[in-house]
């Protein structure tokens, strides 16, 4: 499946570094293994504090061209435009023209209603913290191009998904992250305000804060400037988000960005200040986790409170934060899905780890499969999986993406070696046996297309691609996924908190049937049975077991995740 793809790079690839003095030995290393190792084709960097502003310029625009990124290369934000979202709330509850209490219903127009709960209605905060009990996407969500999903979904959607939703849980009950409120909020301030998110975006934040490049629509010159996104080594489509801009829509700079965290943390002073402060404010109870203002997340450390954000779209990951106090703010842009929050935190917080990177294995094949062949490259996988040395990541991931690679450049035969090693090695996963279906539809053989396609949704019945890609196939996918009812007293025997790694929890917890997992800032996810202990997401790639003792107690999970096993006590 081409999902959460890296690219591949030979060692050796063009890095480029600004004003690289300001940042450790150990940043600089670390993000030169990115580079090099094939996870980043360009990361820029921005960092304000006492000491000014600074930029740091990594690797390329794009892989065609070679082109250096810098600090006025235009990325896709994604998420981080939910920041903005909030703020252009803020700001008309500052103005007193809405109250953060006052019902979604008010802006909403004739013929259209909002779903309540127990009598209680979802209110504008709920929808700006990610508590209004509304999903992460509506079920009408089908894109014509998966390249570019939000593009076609319409007014007339938002509005009929709304108009047919029942609230499964009670209104601010839960912390459930949602694309669907956050879009559909920055829809109707727009509306509310007779023009479009864009364009209120602009009056009310981008132009008075001199972001000159920043938007959605790209002007001439922000196109001049764009970085190309990529998944693997491949270019992909720029996202648009139409109906939903809210959610995801903006672009900008490095050099704008900054000047958004520098009014946002009061080092520059403007009259949207105070709206700001109310987005970071806490509106969630006392003591629930996670901390969310209006768009805005709080992380703790122990000695430091970050207020942050972070986004990706088809082809970008983005980082952008700052200290409660207003002391040091950081943006991390990167043109590919392999994000880089962690290096945003530890410039925030360097007691925060980075990432530790590997080299790629599938870059040092693709090295030997272009000088020696394939068989030579599956070799040579053999003996530096069997080397002591630990050097080389051998993650799932790296085949699948290397695999995706030679399905682009129609190479199938070096595909299906590469799908075929990857199953041989991680014969437990649904994605393995997904992406080896696809290569046998590219290569016009239905029977195995169709036998690696089921095998895939028999480990995982939430691989919706490949159902999907069954019932083009003329497969009855009825007879392949079957409901599972759990008992709601096994459920509550899962709830509880789980420690896989210090400081890494997953918190499991229930709402009647249905079984949601939260890991250590991230979103919370339901997750489905598969049997009365092995659960999968529907979201990712993953699969979690619970593992009793000998005295029928539940004792830890079992997190099963690109051919990674990680086992979590069970701490609470």
């Amino acid at each position: 499946m081409l999902k959460n793809l890296f690219f591949f790079l030979l060692v050796g690839a063009l890095f480029c570094c600004q004003a690289q003095t300001k940042l450790s030995d150990e940043v600089i290393e670390n993000i030169k293994l990115r580079i090099d190792n094939g996870k980043n084709p360009g990361i820029v960097i921005g960092i304000i504090d006492q000491e000014g502003t600074r930029y740091h310029s990594f690797g390329v625009k794009s892989l065609k061209t070679d082109e250096p990124v810098n600090e006025y290369s235009i990325f896709e934000i994604g998420s981080i435009s939910k920041t903005f979202t909030g703020i252009l709330l803020a700001d008309m509850v500052v103005k007193g023209k809405l109250n953060l209490e006052d019902p979604l219903q008010i802006l909403l127009p004739d013929g259209v209603k909002a779903p309540t709960r127990n009598g209680v209605s979802i209110k504008l905060v709920h929808m700006a913290n990610h508590t209004s009990s509304l999903p992460r996407m509506p079920d009408n969500f089908n894109p014509a191009n998966p390249a570019n999903p939000y593009i076609d979904y319409s007014e007339k959607q938002l509005y009929d998904f709304l108009n047919s939703y029942e609230l499964s849980r009670d209104i601010g009950s839960k912390y459930e992250y949602s694309n669907y409120a956050a879009g559909l909020l920055g829809h109707l301030l727009a509306a509310k305000n007779n023009t479009t998110y864009e364009e209120l975006m602009l009056s009310v934040i981008a132009n008075p804060l001199k972001m000159e490049n920043t938007g959605i629509l790209l002007t001439p010159e922000m196109s001049k400037h764009l970085a190309t996104g990529h998944r693997g080594r491949i270019e992909v489509e720029n996202w648009d988000l139409t109906t939903l801009a809210g959610a995801g829509a903006i672009r900008s700079s490095a050099v704008d960005m900054i000047k958004y965290l520098a009014a946002n943390m009061g080092m520059v002073k403007t009259k949207l200040y105070p709206a700001m402060q109310l987005s970071h404010k806490n509106s969630r109870a006392e003591g629930a986790e996670p901390i969310v203002g209006l768009g805005w997340h709080t992380q703790v450390f122990d000695e430091e409170e970050i207020i942050w954000h972070n986004g990706g779209t088809g082809g970008y990951r983005t980082f952008a934060g700052f200290t409660k106090d207003g002391s040091k703010g950081v943006v991390v842009l990167c043109n590919s899905t392999t994000g880089a929050d962690d290096l945003g935190r530890h410039l925030l917080y360097s007691k925060s780890p980075l990432n530790k990177i590997k080299s790629s294995i599938g870059a040092k094949m693709l090295q030997v499969i272009e000088r020696d062949g394939l068989t030579a490259a599956l070799d040579t996988y053999s003996e530096l999986k069997k080397s002591p040395i630990d050097i080389y990541d051998f993650s799932e991931n790296e085949l699948n993406d290397l695999g995706y690679y030679f399905l682009a450049r129609k190479e199938l035969e070096n595909a299906l070696a590469v799908f075929k090693l990857n199953i041989e090695n991680y014969p437990n996963s649904s994605n393995v046996y997904d992406s080896y279906g696809e290569a046998f539809m590219e290569k016009g053989n239905k029977e195995k297309a169709i036998e690696n396609y089921e095998k895939s949704v028999a480990i995982n019945p939430g691989n919706l691609n490949g159902l999907d890609k069954l019932k083009e196939l003329g497969v009855d996918t009825n007879k392949l996924v079957t409901e599972i009812v759990v008992d709601e007293g096994i459920l509550e025997n899962y709830v509880g908190k789980y420690e896989l790694a210090p400081g890494f929890i997953l918190t499991v917890t229930r709402n009647e049937k249905q079984l949601n997992v939260q890991a250590t800032g991230q979103p919370q996810f339901p997750v489905f049975p598969k049997s009365s202990s092995v659960f999968y997401y529907k979201v990712v790639e993953a699969q979690l077991t619970f593992n009793r003792n000998e005295d029928d107690k539940v004792e830890s999970l079992t997190l099963l995740q690109g051919g990674r096993t990680m086992v979590g006590s069970k701490i609470e």
